[in-house]
């Protein structure tokens, strides 16, 4: 039996179309797309729509929702010919696209307590939610270094410097800000300077001064924002055109900017540099970069929604090896040559995974390469 469970029409344009009967014998068109139908009790739907004949009919007077089900009520009630239409809205049209990737950890769950649970199974018995802590657990672990769980956000940066890290953070994989052509250039943390993350008032002594319950109270950084007022071209060696316009400074001088002998690459270049300031929960950028467009690329835990929870197909066998694993080692009374033995699978299993999802191509491979032999002319 085939794994697909919608047609093109419900993939492709994210609507199903159906034709009232002549004559008519329900009121009732089923949804039977992989998207759940998602309701609310005002006049509008959060992911879909309900057309009659082209015409938007509104819930509450015209059709009612139970789970995927539709039923036309009122003004909405077709007659024989009538086309009725439910069509899926963005974003959750485009995030049903590609799904066939993966496999939910729903569906992992299920999977494993069929095939390694039961009797005259290493596994005779287990309850539901073990299987589940060791799969949660697993994802959460494999995002960071083997699923492609790497999320990217546009974002512009503010006259005050900073951008709020995103809900669902947990590390940072790349940051680069975006030129007019759409190009990409990397912007890289800096060590130049840090983000305290307690600020604390001191009196003339230096003794910090505590509020009326015993806290000390926290002032401003010195540091930040000297770093926010500060000259990136002091630092970058950069030259602008605009500002340093003489005889001694020309246009070509930025051209050995990062060139020039004795001068260290980590400053000397002009994307700007940011900071991770943990006091405020923020990305922090130095001045050079206010108003620029930005793609912050991070990586989550896979747990943070439930469209999250999924695991690409090339590693689903690690993922049933790591929780068999994860089981077998957290139970009294099992041998410890059995343990061993699915620790070396869960690690071959993974290992695979790894090389299955770094996505090597060897004609892109190729493509990049040819560049080296490529003829300077002087």
């Amino acid at each position: 039996m085939g794994l697909l469970t919608e047609n093109n029409e419900q993939y492709y344009a994210g609507q199903q179309t159906f034709l009232q009967p002549n004559p008519v014998t329900t009121q009732v068109f089923t949804w039977t797309g992989d998207t759940q139908l998602v309701e609310t009790t005002v006049t509008t739907n959060i992911n879909f729509a309900v057309y009659k004949n082209n015409v938007l009919l509104t819930t509450t007077t015209q059709y009612t929702v139970s789970g995927n089900s539709i039923t036309l009520i009122g003004t909405g009630l077709s007659i024989p010919g009538d086309v009725i239409q439910i069509r899926i809205l963005e974003p959750a049209l485009y995030e049903n696209y590609g799904s066939y990737e993966y496999i939910s950890l729903h569906d992992i769950v299920n999977n494993f307590i069929v095939a390694y649970v039961g009797t005259g199974k290493l596994i005779p018995s287990i309850k539901r939610t073990d299987v589940m802590f060791h799969a949660k657990r697993g994802l959460q672990e494999f995002s960071y270094d083997t699923l492609k769980s790497i999320k990217s956000q546009e974002l512009t940066i503010p006259p005050s410097l900073s951008i709020i890290i995103p809900q669902d953070y947990v590390n940072y994989v790349k940051t680069s800000w975006v030129d007019s052509l759409g190009v990409k250039h990397i912007i890289y943390p800096t060590r130049l300077t840090s983000n305290p993350y307690r600020v604390p008032v001191q009196d003339d002594a230096g003794i910090p001064t505590q509020d009326n319950v015993g806290n000390n109270v926290q002032g401003d950084s010195k540091t930040e924002e000297r770093w926010s007022d500060a000259d990136m071209r002091r630092i970058t060696g950069g030259y602008d055109e605009n500002l340093d316009a003489s005889v001694d400074n020309n246009r070509y001088s930025r051209w050995g900017l990062g060139q020039r002998y004795g001068l260290n690459p980590e400053t000397t270049q002009v994307n700007g540099f940011y900071t991770i300031n943990e006091r405020e929960g923020k990305f922090s950028f130095s001045s050079d970069l206010a108003g620029k467009i930005i793609i912050l690329e991070y990586v989550s835990d896979g747990l943070s929604v439930d469209a999250d929870m999924r695991v690409p197909k090339m590693a689903e066998e690690a993922m049933y090896m790591h929780i068999a694993y994860s089981v077998l080692a957290g139970r009294s009374g099992v041998q410890e040559y059995i343990v061993s033995r699915f620790k070396k699978d869960r690690r071959a299993a993974l290992r695979n995974a790894k090389i299955r999802l770094s996505n090597i191509k060897l004609e892109e491979i190729t493509q990049v390469m040819r560049n080296k032999s490529k003829q300077i002319k002087h």
